[in-house]
């Protein structure tokens, strides 16, 4: 140790932390998911997309189109909904992935169903379906799916 930190002076503090570890056999096993850390995010940015997207989208399609004035509360009414639901779901998500507990990642894969259950009425319920109404809403649950495997995946290595 004494030639590391003659060789490495600015790395001493460093150095003792690791021969500690070394020497006392103490590891810390992390598992949280980089791969879920990084789905959360790029589905955070996303959805900041399909939010804005599907906005203009619905006025777009009150414009051209005629659409029933009640429907088009409801459309608007489900999307801000949606992006409640979303953003909390994304909380605890990142939250327990990154705290490596259990039951934040459980509850945001029970408000996942909430969210897919709304991404599938904008995908087919909706009052006029536009192909870039499918592409987005088509993206959105690709990543879901991704989610929820690894959010399942995530909880179980936490559990045991």
């Amino acid at each position: 140790m004494v030639i590391f930190q003659s060789l490495f002076p600015k790395f001493s503090f460093s150095a003792n932390f690791f021969f500690f570890f070394l020497w006392t056999g103490r590891t810390s096993v992390v598992l949280s998911s980089v791969s879920l850390q990084i789905l959360f995010n790029l589905n955070g940015v996303y959805y900041i997309f399909y939010f804005l997207a599907t906005l203009l989208m619905i006025i777009y399609k009150s414009q051209v189109f005629t659409y029933p004035d009640n429907f088009l509360t409801i459309d608007l009414l489900l999307l801000f909904i949606m992006t409640i639901l979303e953003s909390i779901r994304l909380y605890f998500g990142i939250k327990g992935n990154l705290t490596e507990e259990e039951a934040p990642l459980g509850v945001s894969l029970v408000i996942s169903v909430g969210t897919v259950i709304l991404s599938v009425f904008f995908l087919v319920w909706q009052t006029y379906v536009l192909r870039a109404d499918v592409i987005i809403n088509a993206v959105l649950l690709v990543m879901y799916g991704f989610e929820g495997i690894l959010e399942i995946i995530a909880i179980a290595s936490f559990v045991s």
